[in-house]
C-alpha cells in the first residue's frame, strides 16, 4: 500500500516538529522514531538532505504521494509568479484541506474521506474528488444527508476556523472560500525554496 497508514506521532518524530498539532509525547520524545533513534547522531544535513526532508514534510502534511505532488509543481512551475508561493496557494485550494480547513473534519485524512464519499457539496452540487480546486467565491456544504450525522454536528460544533480566507456558516453547514491567501497567512512551516531547488536539479 503507497499510502501510508500508521501513526502519524512517528512522522512529526521523524521532522522534530508537531505537523499534525501539538502534542505532548512529541516533547517528551524529541528523537527521531526507531530502535536507534535515542542514539542517533545529530550529523549535519547536506543541502540535498534539506530539500528532500522539506518536499517530504509538505506532502506529509498534504497528505500526498510523490505523483500527486509534483503534478502540482508542474502546474505551479507553468504559473505566473513565484513557484514556491504558487505551490502552497494550490494545495491551500485542494477541496480536501479546504474541508478541513473549515472545521468540516478533525484531519485532513478524515476530510479526504468526507469528500471522496460524497458528503460535500460545492455550489449545491456533489463533488467527490479531493484535488478538487477550490475557487474564491466557492460555497463548500455538508450535504443534507451529512447534516443529519451527529458525529459529523459534533465536530463542526466544536471546531474554530480561524482563517480569514474563509468564512464558516455553522447553522448552515456551510462555508464560503473568500480568496487565495498569501503565502504570509499561510500557517503551515514550510521552506518551498528549498522544494523549488530540489525539483529544479
Amino acid at each position: 500500500m503507497a499510502r501510508y497508514t500508521g501513526p502519524r506521532l512517528r512522522i512529526s518524530r521523524r521532522f522534530g516538529e508537531p505537523i499534525f498539532g501539538a502534542s505532548r509525547t512529541l516533547s517528551r520524545k524529541s528523537y527521531p522514531p526507531g530502535i536507534h533513534g535515542r542514539f542517533k547522531r545529530g550529523g549535519k544535513l547536506s543541502e540535498y538532505g534539506r530539500q528532500l526532508m522539506e518536499k517530504q514534510k509538505a506532502k506529509a502534511i498534504y497528505g500526498l504521494l510523490e505523483r500527486q505532488f509534483r503534478r502540482f509543481f508542474e502546474k505551479a512551475a507553468r504559473m505566473k509568479g513565484n513557484t514556491g508561493e504558487n505551490l502552497l496557494q494550490l494545495l491551500e485550494r485542494r477541496l480536501d484541506n479546504v474541508v478541513y480547513r473549515m472545521g468540516f473534519a478533525r484531519t485532513r485524512p478524515a476530510a479526504r474521506q468526507l469528500v471522496s464519499h460524497g458528503h460535500i457539496l460545492v455550489n449545491g452540487r456533489p463533488v467527490n474528488i479531493p484535488s478538487y480546486l477550490v475557487s474564491p467565491g466557492n460555497v463548500i456544504s455538508l450535504s443534507p444527508k451529512a447534516q443529519q450525522v451527529q458525529a459529523f454536528q459534533k465536530t463542526l460544533e466544536s471546531s474554530r476556523s480561524k482563517y480569514p480566507w474563509i468564512e464558516v456558516r455553522k447553522s448552515e453547514y456551510a462555508g464560503t472560500f473568500l480568496y487565495v491567501p498569501p503565502r504570509a497567512e499561510i500557517p503551515e512551516n514550510i521552506q518551498e525554496r528549498l522544494i523549488v531547488e530540489l525539483y529544479s536539479k
